[in-house]
């Protein structure tokens, strides 16, 4: 009876470690380089923004358990290359170039490219970047589309020089100590950098307005159409809105 008994405890003790593990939910990986407030940055320990939110809500409908990373910008795309993060979100802007590595969703926001000065500088308007004779230091952060516009409009046409830091905060330190004339970046970011450094404004002509999606892996076709069915469902019920609202009020825009 008791060899009955303990071999009833052995089934039953399987039959719940396997219902435990058939609980347990997939692991998903999302890279980003947490210096581009409001869509992703610390507070305290955690990476939060707008893309945090997006991405715990897809994580959520695709019943994944969402850890995500930060690292260096320009290692972004080559990481989720490479398999070693299943997505990125980073305020990453749909570009020809880009689409040629990886693979993007439906965009999900809209971002402006936008210049910030010094409140007494010479350059009043975008036109100045571009005028003839033209000769400023930009300062971008590294591999981002404020990097490559600035890159093929400016450096590869001989009408300025570009300087390249790791953040974006990097770039605005060093048109605080006059090391560049402006600073080419994305416009939400740009208000907090302009907000927190007196003496700085950005100029009413944008850049260049841009679109930001999830980047995947090419071949990861089963993530992609997960990832692409969950967005599109949050973009249909108003939750995309809604924690874009969150970050960005409209009488803030």
């Amino acid at each position: 009876m008791k060899k009955i008994i303990a071999l009833i405890l052995v089934v039953v003790m399987s039959v719940l470690a396997l219902a435990a593990c058939g609980g347990e939910k997939d692991a998903i990986v999302m890279a980003t380089n947490a210096e581009f407030p409001p869509y992703e940055y610390f507070e305290d320990e955690v990476i939060v923004g707008i893309d945090a939110e997006i991405a715990k809500a897809i994580a959520d409908k695709i019943g994944a358990e969402l850890t995500i990373e930060h690292v260096d910008f320009d290692s972004i795309i080559p990481g989720v290359q490479s398999g070693k993060y299943d997505f990125a979100m980073a305020g990453l802007t749909v570009t020809d170039e880009r689409k040629e590595l990886v693979d993007f969703t439906t965009s999900y926001a809209t971002g402006v490219q936008v210049v910030i000065v010094k409140e007494d500088s010479a350059i009043t308007s975008v036109d100045d970047l571009f005028a003839e004779g033209a000769d400023h230091k930009i300062g971008v952060q590294l591999a981002t589309t404020g990097d490559l516009y600035c890159t093929w409009d400016i450096e590869d046409e001989g009408l300025g020089t570009i300087e390249r830091y790791n953040k974006g905060a990097d770039a605005v330190m060093a048109l605080v100590s006059d090391k560049v004339d402006c600073v080419v970046i994305d416009n939400e970011p740009a208000k907090v950098f302009v907000e927190n450094n007196p003496g700085l404004k950005i100029l009413d002509t944008e850049y260049i307005t841009e679109d930001y999606a999830i980047a995947i892996a090419k071949e990861n076709t089963e993530l992609m159409t997960k990832v692409e069915t969950a967005l599109t469902e949050l973009i249909a019920d108003g939750t995309v809105q809604t924690i874009i609202d969150k970050y960005i009020p409209a009488d803030a825009e």
